[in-house]
């Protein structure tokens, strides 16, 4: 094999080694997840198990922790209240604490309007819309299924598609058609 033959090789080689991680990584937190009211997480703090458990984010976006009381947990994701908690404990109550914290339960998603079961339904990961609107009994015979909305945050409503993303906490909504 001639030499501009190997270094081809080698360089096909490297971009899908850059490839695999970047899919990885992506695959590992594929939305950038941001905690909200609702989600139920698990914290552990490593050989503290009466500081650990199960805890569901309230109202106001905060999880009751033994010992240090109240952290901010809405809004931020996972890593940025693993930090929280960990400089909550130090150096006051632990040295060096090893926190974690996984998502148990995702709040759940909302879908309105022209679906013969508008309501609230339970969050899977990978949600489309389409799969939203089979989870809530497909559409009404009056539903415009070309003018989907998604609410997110609380955000203006953004037009979607029957494969955009459906995230917890999203308000999927169904006009009725006009004939």
């Amino acid at each position: 094999m001639h030499t501009w033959g190997r270094d081809l090789v080698r360089l096909l080689a490297t971009v899908m080694l850059l490839l695999v991680s970047v899919t990885a990584a992506s695959a590992s937190d594929p939305t950038g997840y941001r905690l909200g009211a609702g989600d139920e997480v698990r914290v552990t703090v490593f050989n503290h198990a009466d500081l650990s458990g199960q805890f569901t984010i309230s109202g106001d976006g905060v999880i009751a922790l033994p010992l240090v009381g109240d952290v901010k947990a809405g809004g931020l994701t996972p890593q940025e209240v693993e930090a929280q908690i960990k400089d909550a404990l130090e150096p006051d109550f632990l040295k060096n604490a090893s926190v974690n914290v996984d998502v148990l339960n995702y709040r759940p998603f909302y879908i309105l309007g022209e679906v013969n079961k508008p309501g609230s339904y339970p969050y899977v990961s990978g949600m489309r819309v389409v799969n939203a609107v089979a989870l809530s009994g497909g559409y009404t015979v009056r539903a415009s299924q070309g003018k989907i909305f998604i609410e997110r945050g609380g955000q203006k409503k953004v037009p979607a598609d029957p494969q955009t993303q459906v995230l917890p906490g999203d308000i999927v909504h169904v006009p009725e058609r006009f004939f």
